[in-house]
């Protein structure tokens, strides 16, 4: 029986083959998509399950707030992690990650930069899974100068993993090379890691390890590992009374309104759920995982209206057979399990296909969502399953409705022409086209605010100029020829200013640190800079002067931000005002405010800054040298300028490879979660307009086909073609009307509530709604039109004779 069924289902969609194609098209994109969009989910929500402990480790955050200053980070103090050790029972161990920037090993006659470069504890290995392929995990970091490395990086140095007791030339500042001694080799980490590390370094060799102080910085990413079945709710609420017992400061603090605390962050959610400053790696948002989920089912249930709309459509094709089938003998049932077979069938056909499909897509949604998945031996384990559901969930889903809508046909009405009245006879129909169409506008207007938010973003003044500007990174490198560098650029054509610092506007790397200013202790940025900081980067003066190598005095001078005034109390005027830093509290005299700048994303609200002065005598005893030089052109022979810089930068560092950007791409990269958001709302919307538009376009077949007659009838009277148009269209603009005026308020209560996670933005603008409402209504006309006049088109005695 159920292989009779299956043969005539074959024969049925064989014999009507437009409409087979045209349900196997919507089904196939519509499971693609989701397909796509369940490999993303699935990448996203799998970050760090690798490690076998997962569950029971647990990082360590830092919120503080001084006055108006309020910072939430990823870090904790130096002696955090075995304070806890000593004093919670719970905690089975504890381990300290610090960042090694741009660590230089040299590879032969060349330097190479490692940007995955770790300080680590030894109990690294009993927190995190690292599977060691040489080497004991229990003794590798327990000495100074030595380091464990992953195999990518023994291939990349030695090509070979069998580098046990080989020695890593680490080349530091100012020619303070020292040669570590390799003592494990690790496997690579997976790429669903919330760190990346090819290179494990001893934290015995850093000097901030040892620092005593628990409160005065804060560099280093702590984790925990909870003894099982420990509550860590339980366990931070004991946090405020520990910190108290070490800092004598805190109680104090309270009663002014300030505070340090500490809390915990579970493993498997530090990815999704943890955007906090100095995050060891870039983080994704669990909010784009419900957006994506959400389009995801969306775009699977207008696959599935899609299915239902164009078999209705089909309907009145089949009315006969299905009055035949009835008289000769055939049950409801029957009728129901043959369309229903006929539905499977598709779904089947559909599915192999989506995943045809999604599997040629994969690179190119890989390219717009800045992700490597692959279809693997391990992705079929769960996808041939799934396989079989979505083939039975979609088959019964889309199926159920025209099957049962069909086979209840009455025999005597069917073969008299009876059949259901077009759209007006089914409210179902309606809503389903509404319910498309909404979404296609909710996703339009979604897509364009989008768009809007980051046109702003890009257009924005942010108080400093960043087009032309390249960035030539690694400075340290040439140690005391640095400055002499800088000159030689500020002499080649095209080349305005140049300015040598560690810090710029769009670069990670930031340092926070403490003042003291009007007898109150405040959390400011601290960045040491040169004389031609403000010139080259277009920084304005509110208030007072730029830096003056000429003047001795200049070396105790700072320039603050306006945000820094206001919340030092100084913004009347701190012109000649005086702020203390450092242990010493060495005085400081603020010589001019610069208006404030963005140097953090749109995202964030402006935070207090504080530039100071180092001439290259104090880089030199510091021995740390800048990391960037930002030279400002002008010129439009920019590959040959760009030539002559890297032919400079190779007569001075040698070995050293020319790594450099522009900071305009860097400014861009701070949106690029963003940006790629806005590239897959534009694919899925489109995919979703184009199966709305198949639903529509099955509607109104339907529709044309069931007022056949009417249109006859019509025509004799002295109707014209326009006027039947006119007519035949004018209920399906009015559902594509009501489908806006559902989707405007949802979207805009959606979207402004994405809008608030920026504290720069744009408001949504009436424009953005006419257009997307434009938009659906011409793509509507557009798509049912050209049904409705080859239905008015028709003669009308070809029209009559249907009856």
């Amino acid at each position: 029986m159920i292989r009779n069924y299956f043969k005539t289902a074959c024969r049925s969609l064989k014999r009507n083959k437009g409409f087979t194609f045209l349900n196997i098209l919507g089904l196939t994109i519509g499971l693609a998509v989701c397909l796509l969009i369940v490999f993303y989910v699935l990448d996203e929500t799998s970050y760090d399950r690798y490690n076998s402990n997962g569950k029971r480790i647990y990082r360590v955050n830092t919120d503080t707030k001084f006055n108006t200053s309020v910072t939430s980070s990823a870090n904790t103090a130096p002696k955090v992690a075995e304070a806890l050790r000593l004093n919670f029972p719970e905690i089975e161990k504890t381990v300290r990650l610090l960042p090694d920037e741009g660590v230089r090993f040299q590879k032969g006659d060349e330097l190479v930069v490692e940007k995955n470069a770790l300080y680590c504890d030894p109990t690294v290995f009993d927190i995190f899974t690292l599977p060691m392929l040489e080497g004991d995990p229990h003794t590798a970091l327990t000495e100074p100068h030595t380091v464990v490395i992953s195999e990518r990086m023994a291939e990349k140095y030695f090509n070979t993993t069998h580098v046990l007791g080989r020695v890593l030339v680490r080349v530091g500042d100012n020619n303070r090379n020292s040669n570590l001694k390799i003592t494990g080799v690790i496997k690579d980490l997976p790429v669903q890691s919330h760190f990346e590390a090819d290179v494990l370094e001893s934290m015995i060799s850093d000097p901030l390890a040892s620092n005593e102080n628990l409160a005065a910085i804060f560099p280093f990413h702590t984790y925990l590992l909870l003894k099982p079945h420990t509550d860590h709710k339980a366990l931070e609420a004991k946090f405020p009374a520990f910190l108290k017992k070490y800092l004598d400061f805190i109680e104090e603090m309270e009663k002014q309104g300030d505070y340090i605390k500490l809390n915990l962050t579970p493993l498997f959610d530090i990815h999704l759920q943890s955007n906090r400053s100095n995050e060891l790696g870039a983080n994704g948002n669990i909010q784009y995982i419900y957006i994506y989920s959400g389009v995801a089912l969306f775009i699977l249930l207008l696959a599935c209206i899609n299915f239902m709309n164009l078999s209705t459509a089909h309907s009145a094709n089949r009315a006969k057979e299905v009055g035949v089938r009835k008289v000769l003998g055939s049950s409801r049932m029957g009728l129901v399990l043959q369309f229903i077979s006929e539905s499977m069938l598709m779904s089947f056909f559909a599915t192999v296909a989506a995943i045809l499909l999604a599997w040629a897509l994969l690179p190119f949604f890989n390219q717009i969502s800045g992700k490597t998945l692959a279809l693997t031996s391990s992705t079929f384990v769960w996808l041939l399953p799934a396989i079989t559901g979505i083939t039975l969930v979609v088959g019964l889903l889309a199926g159920s409705y025209p099957a049962f809508f069909l086979s209840a046909f009455m025999p005597v009405k069917v073969l008299k022409g009876k059949t259901a009245a077009g759209i007006k006879g089914n409210g179902l129909r309606s809503l389903l086209v509404i319910f498309q169409f909404s979404i296609s506008i909710f996703l339009i207007i979604g897509t364009l605010i989008i768009y809007n938010q980051l046109n702003y973003m890009q257009h924005k003044s942010l108080g400093f100029n960043r087009k032309q500007v390249l960035l030539v990174k690694q400075m340290n490198v040439l140690n005391k020829q640095a400055n002499v560098f800088k000159q030689e650029m500020l002499n080649l054509p095209g080349v305005t200013s140049a300015t040598l610092s560690s810090f710029m506007p769009t670069a990670h790397r930031r340092w926070s640190n403490y003042v003291t200013a009007n007898n109150n202790v405040h959390q400011t940025e601290f960045w040491p800079v040169d004389e031609d900081y403000l010139r080259t980067l277009n920084i304005s003066l509110d208030n007072g002067r730029d830096f003056n190598p000429a003047l001795s005095s200049d070396s105790s001078a700072v320039i603050i931000n306006q945000t820094a005034a206001r919340s030092m109390g100084f913004a009347g005027d701190a012109i000649d005002k005086t702020i203390a830093y450092g242990t010493n509290q060495k005085q400081y005299h603020i010589i001019g405010v610069v208006k404030d700048f963005n140097f953090n994303s749109l995202r964030d609200n402006i935070t207090p800054v504080v530039l100071t002065m180092t001439t290259p005598f104090e880089r030199k005893k510091q021995g740390d040298g800048p990391d960037v030089l930002a030279i400002k052109l002008n010129t439009g022979e920019l590959p040959v300028l760009m030539s002559l810089i890297e032919k400079k930068w190779k007569a001075f560092s040698k070995d050293q490879a020319f790594d450099y950007s522009f900071m305009d791409e860097d400014f861009d990269g701070l949106y690029r979660a963003e940006q790629r958001t806005g590239k897959i709302a534009i694919l899925f919307t489109t995919l979703a307009i184009f199966i709305a538009c198949l639903g529509l376009f099955g509607l109104a077949a339907y529709t044309a086909e069931q007022r056949t007659r009417e249109i006859g009838i019509r025509k004799v009277l002295g109707a014209n073609v326009a006027d039947l148009v006119t007519m035949l269209a004018a209920n399906f603009m009015k559902l594509v009307f009501i489908a806006f005026l559902v989707a405007v308020p949802l979207a805009w209560l959606f979207m402004n509530k994405w809008l608030q996670g920026f504290a720069y933005r744009e408001s949504i603008s009436w424009w953005v709604f006419i257009t997307a409402g434009l938009g659906a209504f011409l793509l509507a006309l557009v798509t049912i039109i050209s049904q409705f006049i080859r239905a008015a088109i028709v003669n009308p005695v070809q029209s009559l004779k249907v009856e």
